[in-house]
């Protein structure tokens, strides 16, 4: 079992014996999101129950307000989300919008075709939701890893929501990354159906075709490399990692703006400037999970300064905050930020 889970596991084994279950959190009954500040308080100890309620707010909100499927809120909620499972429960709804997602708007006649986008982060969420929650593909999962295929251009890549939230909502080849991490996290060896390997093809030609424009293109990359062989060799791999684990701060954390600023045309939609001097969750969760997968032990003192960072730094409503890269109007971001935390 790769490390990511390991860590997972370890902890609920750990805090699972002062676990007390609250009630469920439902789309019936959840509340109203409530805007994401960067100046709510710190806690003043570490909680995975305030962490999981949180999480079943932001998602259950989300599923009842939009009604969408999203990079940011509830698809890293199902990717995460099992490794609380024995902290607090969760109602299972968003797994179930998710199933039925992509057949329901198709049958809706709604112009769910038209967002090819949909089909790879659906797959991702419940491919990540199987291998956490028993290792196994379930039948929905299966099916829509193959309708991923059916919307897969023939160079390669999809056609990605461009409406300029970085990294995940910006540019076409975080979907390929995404799409290919997804194959290989797959179980029951997805990776081998002749679909797979026939759209795992078509991502090789288009990831030598299209070159990653920043460092948190390259950590994507390097991930879904770690379970591919053809995506990127084992020295670039290595140099990824250590071009990562360079970029944290005095303070433990790493910044997620420090992972995009060598990407030179990406600019602020508010004008405002960077602040890769700044740790946040997504940065800090996403550098920690990286490095396990390379197989840095979880002794390291780099992994270790990382999650004393994390454990210091909750806010109160649960969450780990992470400023959006793009403006300060909605930080969104948080959501995935909490997460890989």
């Amino acid at each position: 079992m790769k490390a990511f889970y390991r860590v997972g596991f370890f902890l609920l084994i750990v805090f699972q014996s002062s676990a007390q279950e609250s009630a469920l959190l439902t789309v019936d009954n959840v509340p109203r999101a409530t805007k994401i500040v960067e100046d709510e308080p710190v806690r003043d100890h570490l909680s995975f129950k305030e962490a999981a309620l949180y999480l079943d707010r932001a998602a259950l909100a989300w599923q009842k307000q939009k009604k969408c499927v999203t990079c940011h809120t509830n698809m890293p909620y199902l990717m995460a989300r099992p490794a609380l499972d024995t902290i607090q429960k969760d109602s299972g709804e968003v797994r179930d919008f998710f199933e039925s997602y992509l057949s329901e708007q198709r049958e809706a006649g709604s112009k769910s075709l038209e967002k090819p986008y949909e089909s790879v982060i659906v797959a991702t969420a419940l491919t990540f939701n199987d291998a956490q929650r028993n290792g196994r593909l379930s039948k929905a999962t299966r099916k829509t890893l193959d309708q991923m295929w059916a919307t897969q251009r023939e160079d390669g890549g999809w056609e990605w929501i461009k409406c300029g939230w970085a990294p995940m909502e910006i540019d076409d080849h975080f979907g390929v990354t995404l799409a290919a991490l997804a194959v290989g996290i797959a179980p029951d060896a997805y990776d081998e159906t002749p679909a797979a390997s026939a759209g795992m093809e078509k991502i090789r030609r288009y990831l030598k075709k299209n070159p990653a424009h920043s460092l948190h293109h390259r950590i994507m990359l390097a991930w879904a490399s770690i379970r591919f062989d053809g995506l990127m060799a084992p020295t670039e791999r290595t140099k990824v990692l250590e071009e990562t684990l360079a970029k944290q701060l005095p303070e433990g954390g790493w910044s997620l703006p420090a992972l995009l600023i060598d990407w030179k045309e990406f600019q602020r939609k508010d004008g405002k400037p960077h602040t890769p001097e700044r740790p946040d969750a997504y940065g800090t969760g996403l550098a920690i999970i990286f490095a396990r997968e390379m197989g840095i032990p979880a002794e390291d003192e780099r992994v270790q300064q990382g999650i004393a960072w994390l454990k210091s730094n909750q806010r109160q409503s649960g969450n780990w905050f992470t400023r959006s890269p793009t403006e300060d109007s909605k930080h969104y971001i948080t959501n995935i930020g909490t997460a890989y935390a």
